[in-house]
């Protein structure tokens, strides 16, 4: 009997459902790894996990990976150290290596078994916390601001949440392909941290009392009535129509998620009135044939100091609900990580 221990929920609920217990690991299955873990990314993918959010949802289960049986192990990202690998994994990895997890569940653990498919080596000269924060949330910032919409100089570019820790980064990769930043936060706070990666402008959406209404207003004056021409949106349903009134003529909507809720279904005749806009809901999947140029421009802008990891702080795997509290509460500025 192998045991470790791990976050886990036993109800759907608050963030004190989550409790740090002993578990018992089963037996790898064909293609399957054992990963120690180092350090475990906080995304809002797993409190919508923890809450129960996306229980419903088929495509989180079949294509993410994951599972929604109780108990439940928290978390979707993570750094750590294959320790074990069965038949049937890929040619070349092996015990020792040093790899990132990513979708599925069971991150907030000691230990993680899960498909082999779903780790990419860490490249060297990454630390463990630096790769939890930044490796495949930047893949989904450079995914975003060079595919989904390439960013060319002087376009308007419009990040909600940009407080956030893939906020931050795509704020300053849409910077890097010489675009023009708008970003909206919650708090001066967020406000402060966002100017020091290079936002040209900053909303905080409490000071405006008309809201998203008034927010979208202030993006057309900045942009000269013109309107951005990219938005790209995590927060989904309290800001959707703002999005719709910030952009200008064929623009484009790339939404990634949903913190404040699912966007209602839409008529498409709407996009039309708004002024011919493009919407998309994406994640990573389609662009991951681009991992390895990704990874070269990662390392390089690290490197050259072009690119900061935003790291609000590293905690203990025990203090898993507290964490979740804070970063629900929109508190954090940047990425938080957890430790075994």
């Amino acid at each position: 009997m192998v045991m470790a221990k791990a976050v886990r929920i036993h109800s759907y609920g608050a963030p004190e459902e989550m409790k740090w217990e002993e578990v018992e690991l089963r037996s790898l299955e064909h293609g399957e790894a054992l990963v120690r873990i180092e350090a475990a990314a906080v995304n809002f993918l797993d409190v919508q996990m923890r809450r129960g959010d996306l229980v419903n949802h088929k495509f989180y289960k079949e294509k993410g990976g994951m599972t929604t049986e109780l108990p439940l192990t928290i978390g979707s990202q993570a750094a750590g150290v294959i320790e074990g690998l069965a038949q049937g994994c890929p040619e070349g990895m092996k015990v020792g290596d040093r790899v990132m997890c990513f979708g599925g569940t069971g991150t907030y653990a000691t230990h993680v078994i899960t498909a082999s498919t779903r780790l990419m080596p860490i490249p060297a000269g990454l630390g463990v916390e630096q790769a939890a924060a930044v490796l495949t949330q930047g893949f989904l910032a450079y995914a975003f601001t060079h595919h989904a919409y390439p960013v060319r100089a002087c376009d308007w570019c419009l990040v909600q949440a940009a407080g956030g820790g893939l906020g931050m980064l795509l704020v300053q990769m849409a910077k890097l392909c010489g675009g023009r930043v708008i970003g909206v936060v919650s708090s001066e706070k967020k406000a402060r941290a966002v100017r020091e990666v290079g936002c040209d402008h900053v909303i905080v959406l409490s000071e405006h009392s008309g809201g998203s209404t008034a927010a979208a207003k202030e993006i057309r004056r900045l942009t000269g009535d013109e309107g951005v021409r990219v938005v790209y949106d995590g927060v989904g349903k309290d800001v959707f129509e703002m999005n719709l009134d910030s952009l200008g003529l064929g623009g484009y909507l790339i939404i990634f998620g949903q913190s404040s809720g699912f966007i209602p279904p839409l008529d498409l005749m709407r996009l039309q009135e708004k002024g011919s806009l493009f919407v998309t809901r994406t994640n990573g999947l389609p662009y991951r044939k681009h991992w390895k140029a990704y990874e070269q421009l990662l390392l390089e802008w690290l490197d050259q100091d072009l690119l900061k990891v935003p790291i609000e702080g590293v905690y203990p795997m025990a203090e898993a609900a507290e964490v979740h509290r804070r970063f629900e509460q929109r508190e954090a500025v940047g990425r938080m990580i957890l430790v075994p």
